[in-house]
């Protein structure tokens, strides 16, 4: 049949849907629809089969007004160049996963209660924070001591490019991560130890061969002895410079690039300057009413 419009009054039902979703009788829906599926909106030529059930594509069709909202969200200075195929207001639910080809852009927060597992790199500020980086997160803020200087920490705040670990441990030797020799620069570890169970003297006889040897004044085989034990090391790349002369962080010796800031300096910063600009907006405007009058 060819029918120029169909008009349904209650209920669309294509295919055989049953048991009926939608209630029949008294407890039917009206102005409802099931379709069975699969279904093709928009050009058919995207779709060489059938790929899911519901299959979207460009609008194409002549008769249609193209799309008017284009590239509406942003982020980072990015927008969809291109007309959206899918369009929703409110809320919208993923009971499973999503998959997606490209990039996804979000205007607001995209918050998770799992993990977020990423094949490329984790960057936010954007991109002026790589998470693989931790030297380009740094608080740098007015020298606390000293006028006229600047004090520079690396998070976790500190004055340093450190990495750690902690644990467990026993027996006279502690073994270090295999990726430690390539890592950290072995004369800045520090270990800390600390008895478990009994008031041993713990210490540390030498580091050599990514193994901290301990020692105690008993003997390691006459007892089980158990410890705790924090390792601190700055990395091969450890170039901070923690105390410089200056009176903002664009003084900083090392120069910027890789770093981002808090808001202590970048906001406050950007604040002034646009309080700055308003404000000689106005006074040319109040010139210019002077002038005219």
């Amino acid at each position: 049949m060819l029918l120029p419009d169909v008009s349904v009054g209650k209920r669309l039902q294509v295919g055989l849907g049953k048991p009926f979703p939608l209630g029949v009788g008294k407890k039917e829906i009206r102005g409802s629809a099931y379709i069975q599926g699969p279904m093709i909106f928009g050009s058919s030529t995207y779709w060489k089969g059938v790929g899911a059930c519901v299959m979207l594509a460009p609008l194409t069709n002549p008769e249609s007004p193209k799309p008017s909202i284009s590239g509406s969200i942003s982020a980072c200075g990015s927008f969809n160049s291109s007309p959206y195929t899918l369009g929703v207001y409110g809320p919208t639910a993923m009971f499973d996963e999503l998959d997606v080809n490209d990039k996804i852009i979000a205007a607001d927060n995209i918050q998770s209660g799992g993990d977020i597992i990423a094949a490329g790199e984790v960057k936010s500020q954007c991109g002026g924070h790589v998470l693989s980086r931790k030297k380009n997160i740094p608080f740098d803020m007015e020298h606390p001591t000293k006028k006229g200087w600047r004090l520079r920490h690396v998070c976790l705040e500190g004055p340093e490019i450190g990495v750690y670990i902690h644990g467990k441990g026993k027996g006279n030797i502690l073994e270090m991560p295999d990726y430690w020799k390539g890592l950290v620069r072995e004369h800045t570890i520090s270990v800390h130890l600390t008895p478990i169970g009994h008031p041993y003297v713990l210490y540390v006889e030498k580091i050599e061969d990514n193994k901290v040897y301990i020692g105690s004044n008993i003997s390691f085989s006459d007892e089980e002895i158990e410890y705790n034990y924090v390792l601190h090391a700055s990395r091969y790349d450890d170039d901070l410079i923690v105390e410089y002369e200056g009176t903002s962080h664009l003084d900083y010796p090392g120069g910027n690039e890789g770093y981002s800031f808090t808001f202590e300096n970048d906001n406050m910063e950007r604040l002034v300057k646009e309080v700055a600009k308003e404000r000689i907006l106005e006074l040319e405007k109040l010139k210019e009413k002077e002038n005219g009058n």
